[in-house]
């Protein structure tokens, strides 16, 4: 079976879903039982992390260095169980209660000690914190693959924490040598 775990999809134009259009999903998990990813060039509308850390009674700590919380954006992590948060980081951070390694770059945790650890300036070097996640059950992501809907790559950190939101998806597909501009919507079949 295709491992894509760790690996990063990139959706295709005219793959027919409005909530992955332009997305590029990093794979935390791809096995014969199913897959789940994060999307992570969708900022979430109207929510910062200073807005969740203040939700779960989490207080900053401003002397701390690390990322302002105020201007940390979260990301639409998908359309399955939009009030779960994830946080996908660098690995050098590992969680007191959980953090799963998904590769020797990236690991990601869903436990709150992280929420705490970033607001106090003791959380990982690099993070984007998601709500919700994208699933898919038992061969649903390779016949997406096969029919055209997704192509895949490999995740490296500076896409997927130093790029532009905006600009991950271009990024991605010129990591392939894909134009953007000369994609097409239908699949060819020769």
């Amino acid at each position: 079976m295709l491992d894509l775990t760790g690996k990063l999809l990139i959706a295709m134009p005219g793959m027919g879903d409005p909530r992955f259009e332009h997305s590029v999903v990093f794979l935390c998990s791809h096995t014969d039982k199913g897959a789940m990813g994060l999307i992570i060039n969708k900022p979430a509308q109207d929510v910062t992390l200073s807005d969740l850390l203040e939700q779960l009674n989490i207080t900053a700590d401003p002397s701390e260095s690390g990322p302002e919380p105020g201007k940390a954006s979260v990301h639409f992590g998908g359309p399955v169980e939009g009030a779960r948060g994830f946080v996908l980081h660098t690995p050098e951070y590992e969680s007191a209660l959980h953090s799963m390694q998904v590769s020797a770059d990236f690991s990601m945790t869903a436990t709150l000690d992280i929420l705490e650890d970033i607001a106090h300036g003791q959380g990982p070097e690099q993070a984007l914190m998601m709500l919700g996640y994208a699933g898919w059950g038992p061969g649903q992501l390779e016949n997406e693959i096969v029919m055209n809907g997704w192509l895949t790559t490999e995740a490296d950190q500076e896409l997927v924490f130093a790029t532009k939101d905006d600009a991950k998806w271009a990024a991605a597909l010129k990591s392939l040598g894909v134009d953007p501009l000369t994609l097409s919507a239908s699949a060819g079949h020769a």
